[in-house]
């Protein structure tokens, strides 16, 4: 079998490729109906089925089931959080009607920033908190969604999905994780004829062709595999490596011998992805070939022509029973010198578009290329919710939690993220729902092309007092395709340079096999050609919200017109990235694209499953996670400064209220940083001045403070008890808010500004997913410099000298010096506390830590400790006194 690799050369010229397949894999067993296992019954279903309306004849009537429900966090543990909230509120007004009123004479400065500090620190928290006052969690029911869209022995009712997968340098993100999540993505529990994979490859490394070459032959042993013995998960490398007794509930009695058989078919197919990996650490001087000789066209990354390559599908090749296979698609769009690539975000809309001509699924779920599906069933939880008649409609995207693998057991830098998937996610899907978080999630095609959501009457109201400033200024005005812009596209002629792809109207009957003639030209002349660009096949598509393409389309034709919409200067003058799509501006698309979203009146739903649905892995290292949490706050400074802030964006629209101050808060979040760093900076200049930033204390001084700290206490406490996050999760997130606030987020608020206000960018760094090669979490303790280790190491040795030297002078001075001492030492314990893990990773393991590094550090503590209780620099000096003037008595 021959497959065809199609290239877009130019604008006008297009080439095809031919690579040879690898050969069928042997026979071997046989699948099992893909649609096993969905006859469980999902607990207190038959409690719900109280509240299901009855059908005429009195009886339960099947269609009516839900597919979902909300449950509302229980009264009892509801209640109280508020409450302390509130309490917390009151208690803070207090608090600062004191610190306010009551100023420190002798150290007004320091009195004066801790003001500031904790004045915005309170803002923060209100920020912070209120978005959390309707937690909700949800219910799915998928025996329902099988009864309504997916019975037995009759066609799949189920929509068409699109999954796209994103990949950049495979070299720093492993080709073998690539390979495992596409193969997940293949076994996954849902209608082949549904689901289409689509791989971005926007590095165009021949690396990662070769291994989706190799993962599409393994994938037609390992999806019947899966298939058969219900497998879980499906990523063959975390299944082959998870401890468990694999034989429980197998009740095949072959099934141990196939699971020998895939096991060794899968040690084969690593081999040769490493084999692959090997053989492309050392590029020839000539640049990559391929199988045929070709040249690779994709070997200046800067410079190449857009490639499409489809591996599996109906005319891809069966599995290795005969059946058909999920298709699967390799493409990296068009990159030439000159044009804006707009990174991730332009990768993404140039795969919603080649997704759109080639499959059209309804629907479309995206994960990084390390995401695998951890839950076969993850497709159809989602389903649940946008195949439901009260949700399909209004509801642009259902988001899943994001879980890691790999992650040492106490979770140093805090990598899961428990507290904000678990506790913040939560408590946003209660107002208009979750923020998208960049991977797994599952979008509604028609919200990603910028249409309105079909909203309930109660849900048309805007948040604006100043909605009725729309009268003033209507906005319906028709937008047209002028005549002149024809012609300028005939006057510039089939090898003439322009920024514009080249298309004219009498390409749409030979390239647009299976449409009706009429209608390409009809939506260009009604102004979606400005608004999606110049292809007729890609408009039609736009209007099928259930999906799918014309059964009558030509698939060369496709393909063609697949290879224009990647074109490079397809998006000029079109709306692409600015009100379609994923939205550009940010290195953080996805919380830009998701406000956009919400802004327009859509709401979204957080689904999180029993079994999680997508696990990945995190960079356990400090100093990339420090990176990636650098990358994820300068996307929050850009948003900021750009006419996206939702601080002004978006007034007059359908966005909530507090779902407003949930975007607030992520745009100013790394601001915080700069009171962080000079309240962690003032306990040590406290301790080395002897001055404090509170007076003397009275009775009711000290009862503020204390009511302050207890309902600190309380609220996290609270917070966690609804939530179920462990205490140690909570900490952890405690920790690092400190630790990447005091150098992440401030690193992030300069080189935003640089960027908006000077111009000067700042290059993506994909973050490096590298394997445990040395031993288990080997990289947890490798020690990588990077500039982002000076704020913190700075405060470390600023309030370990600070308490050297207000220790050294409460014992040269006496006991009466210990009361005002106590204050000091607890806020400076208070930031070596919180840096604690950062202190543990410049050290690094704790059995290699350097010798002489514990000994000089000992050395200076005592000589410093020495020098300053020598010097007593807090006694003043005596007054000089006069000498006298002596006479004859002297």
């Amino acid at each position: 079998m021959r497959t065809k690799m199609l290239i877009h050369e130019s604008p006008t010229t297009q080439i095809s490729v031919e690579t040879q397949s690898l050969d069928e894999a042997p026979n071997g067993f046989s699948p099992k109906d893909s649609n096993s296992g969905m006859n469980q019954m999902v607990t207190q279903y038959a409690l719900d089925m109280e509240e299901i309306s009855l059908s005429g004849n009195g009886r339960d009537n099947p269609l009516d089931r839900p597919l979902n429900r909300t449950i509302s966090i229980p009264s009892t543990h509801l209640t109280p959080y508020r409450v302390v909230i509130i309490i917390r509120l009151i208690v803070l007004v207090f608090f600062f009607q004191y610190r306010i009123t009551h100023p420190v004479d002798r150290a007004y400065p320091l009195w004066l920033i801790s003001i500031i500090c904790e004045i915005w620190f309170a803002l923060s928290w209100i920020l912070d908190q209120f978005p959390k006052w309707f937690p909700i969690t949800r219910e799915t029911y998928l025996d329902a969604l099988a009864m309504r869209y997916d019975r037995e022995g009759e066609s799949s009712q189920l929509a068409p999905i699109d999954v796209f997968v994103s990949t950049v340098d495979p070299l720093k993100e492993p080709p073998l994780a690539t390979a495992n999540t596409v193969l997940s993505i293949l076994a996954v529990d849902y209608p082949v004829d549904k689901v289409s994979c689509y791989v971005s490859d926007d590095g165009s490394a021949m690396l990662t062709f070769e291994t989706l070459m190799q993962t599409a032959e393994f994938a037609r042993k390992w999806v019947p595999f899966c298939k058969k013995y219900d497998i879980e998960p499906r990523a063959p490398e975390h299944y082959f490596s998870k401890k468990i007794d694999y034989l429980k509930d197998k009740l095949q009695p072959s099934f141990v011998k196939q699971r020998r058989i895939m096991k060794r078919a899968y040690d084969d197919f690593k081999v040769s992805i490493n084999a692959l990996v090997a053989k492309a650490q050392k590029i020839p001087d000539e640049g990559w070939v391929m199988q045929d000789g070709t040249p690779w066209p994709g070997n200046n990354p800067r410079d190449h022509p857009g490639m499409i390559q489809m591996f599996l599908g109906k005319n891809g090749g069966p599995d290795i029973n005969g059946n058909e296979l999920p298709r699967l698609f390799y493409i990296s769009r068009e990159k030439r010198p000159g044009f804006q690539h707009h990174k991730k975000a332009g990768a993404m809309n140039a795969l919603v578009r080649v997704s759109a001509v080639l499959s059209n699924g309804a629907f479309l779920l995206n994960v990084d290329c390390d995401h695998y599906f951890n839950n076969s069933k993850a497709l159809r939880e989602a389903m649940c919710f946008l195949m439901d008649p009260n949700f399909r409609n209004r509801t642009c995207y259902v988001q899943f939690p994001q879980r890691f693998d790999g992650i040492d057991l106490h979770d140093r830098y805090a990598n899961r993220n428990t507290v904000f998937f678990d506790i913040n996610l939560k408590g946003q899907d209660g107002l208009q729902g979750p923020v998208y978080v960049g991977t797994g999630c599952c979008f509604n095609r028609q919200a990603l092309y910028g249409y309105h959501p079909v909203l309930k009457e109660e849900e048309r109201k805007t948040d604006s007092i100043l909605k009725w400033c729309r009268g003033l200024f209507p906005t319906n005005k028709r937008e047209t395709v002028k005549d002149k812009y024809l012609d300028e596209k005939r006057a510039h002629g089939a090898g003439a340079d322009t920024e514009l792809p080249l298309f004219h109207k009498e390409d749409a009957a030979e390239e647009l096999q299976g449409f009706e003639e009429d209608e390409p030209l009809l939506v260009l002349q009604g102004g979606l050609g400005e608004k999606f660009g110049l292809s007729p096949a890609f408009i039609e598509t736009t209007s099928r919200k259930e999906g799918g393409i014309p059964d009558s389309s030509d698939p060369a034709s496709l393909l063609k017109e697949a290879v224009h919409v990647i074109s490079c200067g397809y998006e000029a003058k079109t709306e692409w990235g600015k009100e379609i799509g994923w939205i550009y501006g940010s290195v953080t698309e996805d919380i830009l694209t998701g406000f956009k979203m919400h802004a327009r009146g859509w709401i979204s739903v957080y689904c999180m499953p029993s079994r999680p649905a997508f696990k990945g892995s995190a960079p356990i290292n400090l100093s990339d996670r420090l990176n990636q949490v650098l990358r994820w706050a300068l996307g929050s400074v850009e948003i900021l400064l750009s006419r996206h802030c939702p601080i002004w964006y978006g007034y007059g629209g359908r966005l909530r209220l507090l779902q407003r101050v949930a975007y607030i808060n992520t745009a100013l979040y790394p601001l915080t940083s700069l009171p962080l760093i000079a309240y962690c900076v003032l306990p040590a200049v406290c301790l080395l001045t002897g001055k404090f930033i509170v007076p003397e204390l009275s009775d009711w001084a000290i009862m503020w403070f204390i009511l302050l700290f207890a309902s600190i206490f309380a609220t996290g406490m609270l917070e966690l008890r609804w939530s179920g996050v462990h205490i140690d999760d909570w900490w952890r997130n405690e920790q690092f808010w400190v630790i990447g606030g005091t150098s992440a987020h401030l690193f992030a608020v300069f080189q935003g500004l640089l960027k908006v206000l000077g111009g000067i960018d700042t290059n993506f760094t994909v973050t490096s997913k590298a394997s445990d090669k040395d031993g288990e979490f080997s990289e947890l303790h490798a020690f990588k410099w990077t500039t982002l280790l000076i704020p913190p190491t700075t405060l470390l040795l600023l309030n370990v000298v600070g308490m050297v030297a207000g220790v050294s002078h409460a014992l040269s001075t006496g006991d009466m010096s210990w009361g005002p001492l106590l204050g000091r030492l607890f806020f400076a314990v208070w930031v070596i506390v919180h840096l604690y893990p950062f202190l543990k990773g410049l050290l690094g393991r704790q059995d290699r830590t350097p010798t002489i590094l514990i000994v000089w550090s000992l050395l200076l503590a005592t000589i410093f400790s020495l020098l300053w209780v020598d010097i007593d620099p807090f006694i003043a000096p005596p007054p000089p006194t006069l000498a006298m003037q002596c006479g004859v008595d002297c």
